[in-house]
């Protein structure tokens, strides 16, 4: 049994901005070790990942434009949670916007904070299985390809630093290493 943390105490808390994506907080606080001290904190509704496994034991990645890398990157299916949507439900909804598929079974199988020091955003990353395939539905500002990729194939393009997205590499090795069914 660990020790009971102690956590920053908020004295003061102001919106800097508020956008349809994200906005930014700042939080005067004292923290636990004493120390007074302003964080800005970008505020998130938090966000789904999806890794989603053909009967083939293939995974299915999408590439598109991402502006603030200057690239293109292939990553897992993944958008933001609407305001009371579940994991599954939000999920569902963008694997089939990105690529049209259905799936039978989704499971949470890690639940991470992919930028701890300034991102309030909890993100977690979903296996999506039994899949059927359909039309994919992408919002206006989305060019998306998609593409089933082998184990062999995904394990060989993290080791070449090819796939550069950090939800993706997380939930891939962790698939890879603790989930995956052996073929």
């Amino acid at each position: 049994m660990g020790m009971a943390r102690e956590i920053a105490k908020i004295l003061e808390s102001t919106v800097v901005y508020a956008g349809p994506v994200f906005g930014v907080r700042r939080d005067e606080v004292l923290e636990p070790g004493g120390l007074r001290t302003t964080r800005e904190v970008v505020t998130h509704p938090g966000s789904v990942v999806v890794l989603p496994v053909l009967d083939d034991g293939r995974v299915v990645l999408i590439r598109q434009y991402r502006h603030a890398t200057r690239q293109y990157l292939w990553e897992l299916v993944a958008g933001r949670m609407d305001p009371g949507e579940t994991p599954k439900r939000a999920a569902a909804r963008e694997l089939l916007e990105e690529t049209g598929y259905r799936a039978k079974r989704f499971s949470v199988f890690l639940d991470v904070f992919p930028t701890p020091g300034f991102l309030e955003e909890r993100m977690f990353i979903l296996l999506a299985e039994g899949l059927t395939a359909g039309e994919a539905q992408p919002e206006e500002d989305e060019k998306i390809e998609a593409r089933a990729y082998s184990l062999k194939e995904l394990k060989q393009m993290i080791y070449m630093g090819k796939l550069r997205d950090a939800k993706s590499v997380a939930g891939i090795l962790y698939y890879v290493t603790f989930l995956r069914k052996e073929r």
